[in-house]
């Protein structure tokens, strides 16, 4: 019997070693008890041991509510970046300090880190809840936004924006090999997030869609009315290695297209006129329909900082500050412009188009409106007295720095010390508008 059982066990280890190895999610669902339990207990042990009477969440959540259940594993207490996860509890402890997430999306600890400050020694603030999308996760410190109660240019009730108000948790949406998307059929088989995924196989299997997002048809069951979405998740394809300071090298996330037609599955109105004028409802251009022009292209591809527009080199053009869609599909041409080093000609071109991601993150960022960077002042960066660039350490003068210290800078823009942009650079808006 135990030489069967050490064969047995000798063949799995083979298994395990020749197979791929799978994250959680692997593209789809994940294991049921990753989230859920069954009886609330383990080895005799409660489980949901910080909840009231130690009591399971709704829909036998291992959390409160679902966000809880999603930041079980992708909240951490740590100073540096780590792989999966979209939160962390760094910023909570002290003042200065800033959350430690680098991921493209944002570090929902931002959404903690409300800095009170004076400008020209008038008292102002910049509250915590305007940095990003105020998901509600109770076990973990996140609270609705109290100021906006439905989502901008939509009626998506904030009291309910969940991480499964955009991400299904169960993973049903899949792409198939002819590239279109479905929420049933063939088995999802790899994630088709990473430059690293596997492709679909016709008529064998499908990968996932671009970071389990939900598709057309889906809204929470913990939601009640209509809110079904009417886009499908876009495409786009991120490096593997993906949570990581941008100090000496970006990373690119290749946006293929959809993006914002995705927002608009909660941002309604935002999509008025198509996105193609930025006129009806005065809202800037955005989506598969809004091309960069000749002009767009010419003044992004040679921005080097303000008042220098000298660039030649295209593998210098693209900042992740400042991302567009390159208005496709293809997987094959997406996949390898997934990557951490600024080697490939990732310029732009009158095919690439502005997204709701060109000017913010997905999740929460440092700055105002969830925006890349600041927009609160003309300039991002000051000079010392031998025209060194630096970012602004003043107490006094807070309209650039907006309350935060040198460091929280520095983080809010991925580690970029503030060289990178040079002496009074002005905000990214002028990376596309230099000569408007």
């Amino acid at each position: 019997m135990k030489k069967g059982i050490k064969v047995v066990l000798a063949a799995a280890s083979a298994l395990l070693i020749s197979a791929p190895a799978f994250a959680f999610h692997s593209g789809g669902v994940g294991e049921c008890e990753g989230c859920h339990t069954m009886h609330n207990s383990l080895d005799g042990v409660a489980v949901a041991t910080g909840m009231p009477q130690y009591q399971a969440g709704p829909y036998l959540l291992k959390a409160q509510d679902a966000s809880g259940s999603c930041l079980n594993c992708h909240n951490a207490n740590e100073t540096t970046g780590g792989s999966y996860h979209i939160s962390s509890n760094s910023g909570d402890y002290a003042a200065g300090v800033a959350p430690a997430e680098y991921t493209p999306g944002g570090d929902f600890g931002w959404l903690k880190k409300t800095y009170n400050f004076s400008i020209r020694n008038n008292p102002t603030s910049d509250p915590g809840e305007t940095h990003g999308h105020n998901i509600v996760a109770v076990d973990f410190g996140y609270v609705a936004d109290s100021r906006l109660l439905t989502a901008p240019g939509g009626s998506y009730p904030a009291a309910n924006l969940a991480c499964s108000s955009c991400h299904d948790p169960h993973g049903q949406y899949r792409r198939l090999a002819n590239g279109t998307q479905a929420r049933t059929g063939l088995p999802i088989f790899n994630s088709g997030s990473y430059n690293s995924s596997a492709d679909p196989i016709s008529g064998v299997g499908a990968v996932g869609v671009y970071r389990i997002l939900a598709g057309v048809g889906y809204q929470p069951k913990s939601l009640t009315g209509s809110y079904a979405f009417t886009y499908p998740a876009p495409d786009a394809v991120a490096p593997s290695t993906y949570n990581r300071s941008e100090a000496t090298a970006q990373t690119h996330v290749a946006y293929g297209k959809g993006m914002s037609e995705y927002c608009a599955n909660c941002h309604t109105k935002m999509l008025e006129n198509g996105f193609t004028s930025g006129m009806k409802g005065l809202v800037h251009p955005a989506g598969n329909g809004a091309k960069l022009t000749a002009p767009i292209v010419a003044n992004y591809n040679a921005y080097v900082t303000s008042g220098i527009m000298t660039n030649t080199d295209p593998t210098k053009a693209y900042s992740t500050l400042v991302p567009f869609e390159l208005g496709t599909a293809d997987y094959s041409v997406l996949k390898p412009l997934a990557v951490n080093t600024d080697d490939k000609d990732q310029s732009a071109s009158t095919s690439a188009n502005v997204s709701c991601l060109s000017c913010h993150r997905a999740h929460a960022s440092g700055f105002e409106s969830m925006a890349r960077y600041s927009l609160t002042n003309e300039f991002m960066t000051i000079a010392d007295s031998a025209g060194v660039a630096q970012y602004d350490s003043s107490t006094t003068e807070g309209k650039v720095n907006y309350g935060k210290n040198v460091a929280e800078q520095t983080a809010a823009y991925y580690g970029r010390p503030a060289t990178a942009f040079g002496p009074y650079a002005r905000n990214l808006c002028n990376k596309c508008h230099a000569k408007d």
